[in-house]
């Protein structure tokens, strides 16, 4: 046997050996907000396997069209896809992250959580129906001494997936927003000022007295934002905190919706009404079926270990059922001969 077949022979036996495959490198793109978090978990996903992930915020519109073009191994997405869109796009989209949209105010001696609000309340000061904060309406639900001043109405100007949440709620809990101003990531606002990026519709509120605004949940809990307690659909009156958002994500019916539900007004008596998931979307007939391990094996290592990483970053885990869930969605995945692709390859 010649010096260059014994080495080749030698190089195939090498890798060949268990714990000695070759490290994957998995690309994503898609939704910018929770890039922090998908950096973070990868991060820390190589430390303890050695695999090396890439993601490039490029917009949810950019991650749907880069993995359906297959120019990489996932999505990322902070708006779902219907059922209809997913079967269009040969795509299986899960939720990874939960998010929301928080309204808050400046209001003189009103602290975090005290000021009610009902979703019919909150639609009719978005659609600036309601304008004083002394309104019979507003006062009905509240405690706290309201002052008597004018509302001014703070809203994002460019298109974000936060006013996509808030507006997907509006529309459900009122029939004129629904009919007039309905669900997008920007809509026609009736009234109000306009702010680029949570910062630019905080420092807005923050410099109005009487201001109302709404912003990400990662980003008014880090900024200690004067957030409202808001009714949800059992009556109840909940702030958004971990446990509120993780309500949403457990009483949503994943199967129902294709894994891509919106869990704005979710029934759970613990729910905050303005929930939402990021999703990551992956082709449902792999033709790499290695790459497309490589990114299922990486979000269950993220499941399993990267719930801290998503509470630094402004995100709340998904609760273990949901996680399951998830994992039984995965087997709908098959190989290029319409194999189950299993993690155990």
């Amino acid at each position: 046997m010649n010096r260059i077949l014994q080495t080749c022979l030698a190089i195939v036996a090498f890798a060949a050996l268990p714990g000695l495959a070759t490290a994957a490198e998995v690309t994503g793109a898609g939704a910018s907000s929770p890039r922090q978090v998908y950096l973070k978990w990868a991060a820390a996903y190589g430390k303890a396997s050695g695999n090396t992930i890439r993601y490039q915020s490029i917009g949810s519109g950019g991650g749907v069209k880069e993995v359906a073009a297959k120019s990489v191994d996932f999505g990322a997405s902070d708006i779902p896809l219907s059922e209809s869109e997913l079967e269009k796009r040969g795509l299986l989209q899960f939720p990874v992250l939960i998010g929301a949209a928080v309204p808050f105010v400046n209001l003189p001696g009103v602290k975090e959580g005290e000021l009610r609000l009902t979703g019919p309340l909150l639609a009719d000061i978005f659609r600036g129906r309601i304008t004083r904060w002394d309104d019979p309406r507003i006062k009905e639900v509240n405690s706290v001494s309201l002052p008597s001043m004018s509302i001014i109405v703070v809203h994002r100007d460019d298109a974000a997936g936060v006013s996509f949440l808030l507006t997907h709620y509006l529309s459900k809990v009122s029939e004129e927003w629904r009919g007039n101003q309905g669900t997008g990531t920007a809509v026609q606002w009736p009234t109000g000022l306009g702010g680029k990026g949570d910062e630019g519709v905080a420092t807005f509120v923050g410099r109005l007295p009487g201001a109302i605004g709404y912003a990400e949940y990662g980003y008014a809990r880090a900024k200690h934002l004067a957030s409202v307690s808001l009714q949800n659909r059992s009556g109840a009156f909940v702030v958004a905190d971990e446990k509120s958002l993780s309500a949403a994500a457990a009483a949503a019916e994943w199967e129902k919706s294709a894994y891509g539900e919106v869990l704005s007004d979710q029934a759970a008596p613990d729910a905050w009404p303005i929930s939402g998931a990021s999703f990551v979307l992956v082709q449902k007939s792999s033709e790499k079926v290695g790459q497309t391990i490589a990114v299922l094996k990486f979000f269950e290592w993220s499941y399993a270990n990267g719930g801290k990483l998503a509470l630094e970053s402004g995100y709340v885990p998904l609760p273990p059922a949901t996680v399951t869930q998830v994992s039984n969605a995965w087997q709908r995945i098959r190989d290029a001969g319409g194999k189950t692709v299993s993690l155990a390859q």
